[in-house]
């Protein structure tokens, strides 16, 4: 079946990506396996019906731009500020050991060259917010005290590994590692944070000034879309990934985001929880277009799995996945049950860790093997935690006060 029309291909996309997302939700696994899963299926790996093209493309690209947008809209900067020194020690141990041992594994055992080394590094460090989110709330453990330690850890993570992107997208276009590249690229993207954040916040008190009068419907979900495609063009044009644009509308305009300096910008949570409510269709409409194209960009036919190199690469990184989350939550001062519970929460990489695998493979820095090997790592660490959890708190129940 040889699907070329571009309003055929988006149709069977959506549907496609609906249907395995519902079915891995009830079978109790990450929507985004469902996903993932459509692509490969449509793709070249199974039965080839089509591959990524410049309308695919783009459209996955809006969706991740609105992907971070959510993850900066949910992300809770007074959460951080009172996880204290918990949060601090899980999510910096669990941010630069999988770097640096998914780097030392990569570049010293496995042979790569240093940039997909630094790409697999980097891949190793994410925690999806949104995974471990869902999961805690199954298991009504969000509000708990070793919830807010792996929310706050998370939201940490992620701050890091937005930065970690900026800086591994510029080694990426410049061609290599520079110093005063890297400098460049911190500064702006600091300097991004601390004004787009405001900017974007005074923008949304206009936003809401003129949605109280307006007589049209739906012009906050248009100005808002506007106001987030701005900010990645903005991003962009500093020298960092689109998505960092993203990331900074979400956070400004998040219902627990705060100005030290801006008394007169107080947060609305009325109006933030109607940026919620009327965002959320878009972005889940255009979010699963990113997750499919990642599927489709990779072809199992031409991954070599007799070779011993995809295995041990896989095998390895899932260890070094797993271990670098884990010892973080080891060395903190809790019953032991609970820092392997922490430690378990931290281990999901999901839509996260497959931002960065995929920026690797478009700025051909991975090659199919190695990128075949991420997604499988990032598969697995998304898909098994969920489980492993429920079985944790199923053998170490919390005692009745902590319910």
């Amino acid at each position: 079946m040889d699907i070329t029309n571009p309003l055929l291909q988006i149709m069977v996309i959506l549907l496609a990506a609906r249907l395995l997302a519902e079915i891995a939700t009830r079978l109790k696994a990450p929507s985004v396996i469902g996903e993932l899963l459509a692509g490969v299926i449509l793709g070249p790996s199974i039965l080839g019906w089509m591959e990524p093209n410049e309308t695919i493309k783009l459209l996955a690209e809006i969706g991740i731009i609105l992907l971070l947008f959510e993850v900066g809209l949910e992300t809770d900067i007074r959460t951080l500020a009172r996880a204290g020194g918990k949060s601090t020690v899980v999510a910096l141990f669990g941010f630069i050991l999988p770097f640096l041992l998914g780097f030392g594994v990569t570049r010293g055992l496995l042979g790569l060259d240093m940039l997909p080394s630094l790409f697999v590094g980097g891949a190793l460090t994410a925690t999806s917010i949104g995974i471990t989110v869902r999961v805690l709330a199954d298991l009504r453990r969000q509000d708990s005290k070793e919830g807010r330690i792996v929310l706050g850890a998370a939201v940490v993570d992620d701050v890091l590994g937005v930065i970690l992107l900026a800086l591994l997208y510029e080694f990426s276009i410049g061609g290599g590692i520079s110093f005063a590249n890297t400098g460049r690229v911190v500064l702006f993207v600091l300097l991004f944070f601390v004004l787009a954040a405001p900017a974007a916040k005074l923008i949304s008190a206009v936003i809401k000034r003129y949605e109280s009068i307006s007589e049209t419907p739906g012009l906050l979900p248009t100005t808002l879309v506007a106001l987030v495609l701005f900010f990645a063009w903005l991003a962009h044009a500093v020298g960092a990934p689109e998505l960092l644009g993203g990331f900074a509308g979400g956070l400004a305009l998040s219902r627990r985001f705060f100005l030290p300096f801006g008394t007169a910008l107080h947060a609305d949570p009325a109006f933030s929880e109607r940026v919620e409510h009327q965002m959320k269709p878009i972005i889940h409409l255009f979010t699963p277009m990113f997750f499919v194209m990642v599927g489709l960009s990779l072809n199992l036919r031409d991954v070599d799995w007799g070779s011993g190199f995809i295995w041990y690469f896989a095998i390895t990184l899932l260890f070094v996945a797993t271990v670098g989350k884990l010892v973080g939550a080891l060395l903190i001062k809790e019953p032991w049950s609970t820092r392997f519970i922490i430690g378990t929460a931290m281990i999901p990489r999901g839509e996260v860790g497959l931002i960065f695998a995929e920026l690797g493979r478009t700025s051909c820095i991975l090659d199919n093997q190695a990128y075949a090997g991420m997604i499988i790592v990032i598969a697995l660490t998304t898909l098994l935690p969920p489980f492993v959890l429920k079985a944790l708190y199923q053998r170490f129940p919390p005692p009745p006060t902590d319910l």
